[in-house]
């Protein structure tokens, strides 16, 4: 007698067959259909505070209104002329919170030249007048058109501070009228004078957003050109792909509330800089370079972050080439927060990482 095999309850037998039939019929991509036609329509939804971030965080997005995404996304083009209007509006302006910084955080700021490069020394208080080989290459950010002089300097001065190691910050030249690949260029010329009176074991490198992903591209570059590489590097929230490609790009845009869109000015700046060059090549984007023999690297990023994709990946490829490489991710931040507020909580954790880092790595 043959078996029988009996389900207990034949409506479930219906709903699985159901189920079977819809994923058959459902339509798949065609061979000339490419991954991009494809998008996810999200209804929208309603985003709290990040009710585990600091209250520090939590305070400072209560008190602001929402991102303005339709405004965000909003950029004029602009002439050479106005271009350079702007950045130097913005980087005179600047030079008086750099000051101010540089008084409350206890850092003696020095403007000088290296190899033909400004640069400034900030030193903490502490360490004024003492011989220190260890030395920290800050690169700032500003989408590789903002910060130049003193307005460039905050992060370096809150560096210098909090890690109690004396920094030499690099005043590249920027567009509008030195486009790529004049930053990588001259932050080479200054490390190749360094090397000159430290040993690069001493030397540490870093900075965040733009100046995060130039960190990136000049190592590149001293690998191509076979000079010792720093001891340690310090990558925050890096614009490592200028091409726009990441999921968070798509994920945080209209949540983080510093960059709010790719579209926009970001998007401007990345071509103002690129200067009619591919936008994928390891220079301008870091991270299609080969990570093979990079020095340990401390990055740093939020959830809400425009650019946490953007590190994730030049973590996983620094992972996949072997390299030491220590994430961390903020709850609730947003681009650069853990530097532009920096007396939160999660401030003083990424700069107390960053000194315990560099105390394990440098020489």
């Amino acid at each position: 007698m043959k078996h029988m095999i009996r389900l207990a309850n034949p409506s479930l037998l219906l709903l699985i067959l159901s189920l079977l039939f819809t994923l058959l019929d459902a339509k798949q991509p065609s061979a000339s259909e490419t991954v991009h036609s494809r998008v996810w329509d999200i209804h929208t939804k309603q985003l709290p505070l990040p009710s585990c971030a600091s209250q520090e965080i939590q305070k400072t997005l209560a008190a602001i209104p929402q991102p303005d995404l339709a405004r965000a996304k909003y950029f004029p083009n602009k002439t050479k002329e106005e271009w350079r209007e702007w950045v130097d509006y913005l980087n005179d302006s600047g030079a008086g919170g750099a000051k101010r910084w540089a008084k409350k955080y206890h850092v003696h700021i020095k403007k000088s030249e290296l190899n033909g490069v400004t640069v400034y020394y900030l030193t903490p208080d502490s360490q004024m007048g003492q011989k220190t080989k260890h030395l920290f290459v800050f690169l700032h950010g500003g989408a590789y058109v903002f910060g130049g002089g003193m307005s460039g300097l905050p992060e370096g001065i809150l560096i210098a501070s909090r890690t109690q190691m004396p920094v030499i910050a690099v005043d590249y030249r920027m567009p509008p009228d030195y486009p790529f690949p004049t930053a990588v260029e001259d932050t080479v010329k200054v490390y190749k004078s360094l090397l000159k009176t430290h040993d690069a074991k001493s030397l540490a490198m870093g900075g965040s957003s733009a100046g995060g992903a130039l960190t990136l591209s000049v190592v590149h570059k001293l690998k191509a050109l076979k000079l010792p590489l720093p001891a340690a590097l310090f990558v925050g929230t890096p614009w490592s792909d200028l091409s726009k490609r990441g999921d968070s790009l798509f994920v945080n845009e209209g949540i983080d509330r510093k960059i709010i869109s790719y579209d926009g000015f970001v998007a401007a700046a990345a071509k103002l800089y690129a200067d009619g060059k591919d936008l994928k090549e390891e220079g301008l984007s870091p991270v299609y370079g080969d990570f093979t023999g990079f020095p340990p690297t401390m990055l740093v990023t939020g959830t809400r972050d425009l650019f946490l994709s953007l590190t994730v990946r030049v973590h996983r490829k620094m992972k996949v080439a072997g390299v030491t490489a220590d994430l961390n991710v903020f709850e609730g931040l947003s681009h650069v927060e853990y530097f532009i507020v920096p007396d939160s909580k999660e401030s003083l954790e990424t700069y107390r990482e960053l000194k315990n880092f560099l105390n394990r790595y440098l020489k």
